[in-house]
């Protein structure tokens, strides 16, 4: 199976207005015309969205939507996950207009999100303007950017997104958490699909109640980090991690809470790496100065 990119997820939430002001004022993203009351679909490229997000009763991470190049690599697809007795449902013509794609399957993964497969995404050729002036987000073959899963079956989750959806390693890192007398250590895989991001998925040996610890989204130079570092204290947005630039992929950024409860990282300057020419790694540290992760009151 090959994955091309990670190229929109969906989000449940009661706090639409919250979001509609967090993603438009404070992420910078434009709001699509094909967004209404039950979802609210943001933009960030010439893309039909990459963020929706879906009225409901609590916070939850819900889906997520991988590209495949065409119809060929999707019937592949379908081929691999009845190979590995992963049960799929086609998605109908109602599904399909709502992710403006050509045509989609859906299953679940180990955690319980919903997967979504599709090829043929809709281009309606509107420009992106920012209603904050962002310049641009780095999307294109890369996709929306990455997530970071949360996996307390870290080995089934491994296996599952390796053996049977076809990622591969790119690092892997391990933390000791806890005090002194209670110390255990928690694992953290970061994998990468067809495309140069240096990873797109991360799977977290850490349970979240929300089902997604943290999305990444990124710019093309420091100054927008920093514009967003100001909108986020001017809105009153509560600041996860201080900015710092990661071991791994070397990107440049900060961490907010979204209106959800999970993490926006916010950043630049992340590795695009050549596969032919690279070793998967194992860091021994997240950070090479900064990201100081601020404890809630």
């Amino acid at each position: 199976m090959e994955i091309q990119n990670l190229a929109y997820i969906g989000i449940e939430s009661k706090k639409m207005k919250e979001w509609e002001e967090f993603g438009t004022k404070v992420l910078g993203l434009m709001l699509s015309e094909s967004s209404n009351k039950e979802c609210l679909k943001l933009r960030m490229d010439g893309r039909p969205f990459r963020i929706a997000v879906h009225k409901g009763s609590k916070e939850n991470f819900t889906y997520a939507g991988f590209e495949l190049r065409d119809q060929t690599a999707l019937n592949k697809a379908k081929e691999d996950l009845k190979k590995a007795n992963i049960k799929f449902k086609y998605g109908d013509k109602k599904l399909a207009q709502s992710r403006e794609v050509q045509e989609l399957i859906t299953f679940e993964d180990p955690i319980g999100t919903i997967i979504e497969l599709f090829h043929g995404r809709t281009l309606d050729y509107q420009r992106f303007i920012s209603p904050v002036g962002v310049s641009s987000f780095v999307t294109g073959e890369m996709g929306l950017g990455h997530i970071v899963l949360p996996a307390a079956d870290l080995k089934k989750n491994y296996e599952f997104y390796t053996k049977i959806l076809g990622f591969q390693d790119t690092d892997y890192m391990s933390f000791n958490m806890g005090d002194a007398d209670k110390d255990f250590s928690a694992g953290l895989h970061f994998l990468h699909c067809n495309n140069p991001r240096h990873h797109t998925i991360g799977l977290f040996e850490s349970p979240h109640p929300n089902g997604l610890l943290h999305l990444m989204i990124e710019v093309p130079n420091l100054d927008e980090v920093g514009y967003a570092l100001d909108r986020m204290n001017t809105a009153g947005i509560s600041l996860q991690s201080t900015i710092g630039r990661h071991t791994n992929d070397q990107m440049v950024s900060f961490y907010m809470i979204s209106p959800s409860n999970f993490a926006i990282e916010f950043g630049f300057g992340g590795w695009q790496v050549d596969w032919e020419k690279f070793t998967p790694t194992i860091s021994d540290a997240p950070s090479i100065w900064g990201h100081e992760f601020q404890v809630p009151e």
